[in-house]
């Protein structure tokens, strides 16, 4: 899959690993799919703090944050992240990611302005569909 052609530039992503939690291969993966998709990304790496990823979405002027949450701490760290966006005027920020979350965790945080999230198994197409669809509506020539 290919980035929407009808965009004025290439979408820009941030793949994040707020927390503690170690596990970064799938935050590699979908960086990696993002990037074959024509998206621009950058990688955070592991162990960021949810200031540190708002400050980086910033300065990177990204359109999407992508959290990769696997700690358990969801229900804390999205809406923290999405209030710091927020705060900054940045309303405009797509926050979206996966990582083990309860079906019931992600409609509460749907609820909370947090985009769609993604489970383990999750086609990345699917993922980059998602995303392509949201910048279709949202980024504008």
């Amino acid at each position: 899959m290919t980035a929407t052609k009808a965009l004025p530039r290439p979408i820009r992503v941030l793949v994040a690993k707020p927390g503690l939690d170690g596990h970064d291969r799938g935050a590699k993966v979908v960086a990696a799919a993002l990037r074959d998709a024509g998206m621009e990304v950058i990688y955070t790496g592991l162990h960021q703090t949810p200031e540190m990823i708002a400050t980086a979405a910033i300065q990177e002027d990204v359109d999407v944050v992508g959290l990769s949450i696997l700690s358990g701490a969801h229900m804390t760290l999205f809406p923290r992240v999405r209030a710091l966006l927020d705060a900054q005027g940045r309303q405009d920020i797509l926050l979206t990611g996966g990582g083990i979350i309860p079906a019931e965790d992600a409609a509460a945080l749907e609820g909370q302005g947090i985009g769609k999230l993604f489970g383990p198994g999750t086609p990345l197409a699917d993922l980059i569909e998602y995303i392509n669809g949201w910048a279709a509506r949202h980024l504008v020539a």
